[in-house]
């Protein structure tokens, strides 16, 4: 069997989860990855065939989307360009994760996919949403990677086609302490916009990922890694807690491993903002804004006595006999 798998490159997690899923799916047959976006700083440990700029997301300085940025950079021919060349007809399966260029080559080709991810599980009206929806965000949920057939990923099976998170090998099998660190990984804020923050709490040591920093090093309180799935892994697995986004990943396995987690959503980003409200439903903490308090903010949160939910793993084996059983069903 061949199976092509179609990866959204505007951040680390989708590249992460297909990393994880590569050897699975290998006992299904030969598989060709498709890269699209250019977001992510990980390292694809993957056998990338196709590439395309795609769409790509873009941030303002301190926590935001650049939506000038991400407008300017889309293009609309290279886009169709890309899609007409995609080979599709070669495969026997296509599994798309939230891939615009993948959908509408399938869309002119005529052939069959099935949209696999997180992004999925929001074409259920019982996945969590923010008090106030948004038009365009659900639109794009809708639109942006449209499939005959989709299997969804969430935090918890909001309906019958949503399934737990994919969570790493590595993650699963750890064994977690806590060695008093705080693991910060927020992709879409400048150093200097936490740095002052950070430090104006010595008493509390930092691990923070960022994609500007070249190598590890220590200044104060603070230990910088470049980004790195090897050495986050370590950081996260041995944390008191974490300081993330509003992804899924991350909180995925940071509550599978029982740790405390600070969320905040980037702003205006609406699959952000969705999974904020599932987290807070689950009784995580979520910032909103980071202001001239955040230290403050970061004390309040390590101190309180909040119950962690427990994260159940995907059954990996068990969701991709699901997929191939039902693929042009």
């Amino acid at each position: 069997m061949k199976i092509f798998y179609a990866v959204q490159a505007t951040g680390n997690g989708h590249i992460s989860r297909a990393t994880q899923l590569f050897p699975y799916l290998q006992k299904y047959g030969d598989i060709d990855f498709f890269l699209s976006g250019s977001n992510a700083s990980l390292a694809a440990e993957i056998p990338v065939k196709f590439r395309s700029k795609g769409c790509s997301l873009f941030y303002s300085k301190c926590g935001g989307l650049n939506y000038w940025d991400i407008a300017k950079n889309i293009k609309p021919y290279q886009i169709y360009k890309d899609a007409t060349k995609l080979p599709l007809h070669k495969y026997d399966v296509i599994i798309n994760d939230f891939d615009s260029v993948t959908a509408l080559a399938c869309k002119l080709q005529k052939v069959h996919s099935v949209q696999f991810g997180h992004q999925a599980s929001f074409l259920s009206e019982n996945t969590p949403r923010p008090e106030s929806k948004s038009k365009i965000g659900e639109f794009i949920f809708k639109n942006y990677a449209p499939a005959p057939q989709n299997l969804g990923l969430h935090f918890e099976s909001y309906d019958s086609f949503i399934h737990p998170p994919i969570i790493k090998d590595e993650i699963v099998q750890a064994i977690p302490k806590n060695l008093g660190h705080i693991s910060v990984y927020l992709p879409s804020f400048d150093k200097d916009c936490l740095e002052k923050a950070f430090r104006s709490i010595p008493h509390i040591a930092f691990h923070w990922f960022l994609d500007t920093v070249k190598e590890v090093h220590k200044i104060g309180n603070i230990t910088y890694f470049p980004v790195s799935q090897k050495e986050f892994n370590k950081s996260l697995i041995n944390s008191e807690g974490i300081i993330t986004g509003g992804g899924f990943e991350t909180p995925s396995e940071a509550l599978y491993l029982g740790k405390k987690i600070l969320s905040i959503p980037i702003k205006e980003h609406y699959e952000q903002e969705c999974n904020a409200a599932a987290l807070k439903k689950m009784g995580v903490p979520v910032e909103y804004a980071v202001k001239d308090d955040f230290n403050q903010v970061i004390e309040n949160w390590l101190n309180s006595n909040i119950i962690y939910p427990k994260m159940k793993a995907n059954n990996i084996t068990e969701t991709l006999e699901f997929l191939f059983d039902t693929y042009s069903n």
